[in-house]
């Protein structure tokens, strides 16, 4: 199956938030195929890292800032 790039998007929020197997769960999606978004848009994000505006490092930061909660909170 084919999803769109704006489902890419939200479905990589969702795993921030709640994490990848919860999220996998509620959108319906294998987990892999999730796990497997996330590393492409990390490997991404690494790629850029030193191309990156003011803005994109602030909201990079705060997606980042929201993992750490999770991680914590799941602890």
């Amino acid at each position: 199956m084919k999803y769109s790039k704006e489902f890419k998007e939200e479905a990589l929020k969702l795993s921030d938030d709640i994490g990848l197997k919860k999220a996998a769960q509620q959108l319906g999606i294998q987990y892999y195929t999730l796990s497997d978004w996330r590393s492409k848009r990390n490997e991404a994000i690494r790629n850029q890292k030193y191309q990156m505006s003011d803005e994109e490092l602030k909201k990079r930061n705060l997606e980042l800032e929201r993992e750490n909660f999770r991680i914590q909170k799941s602890k």
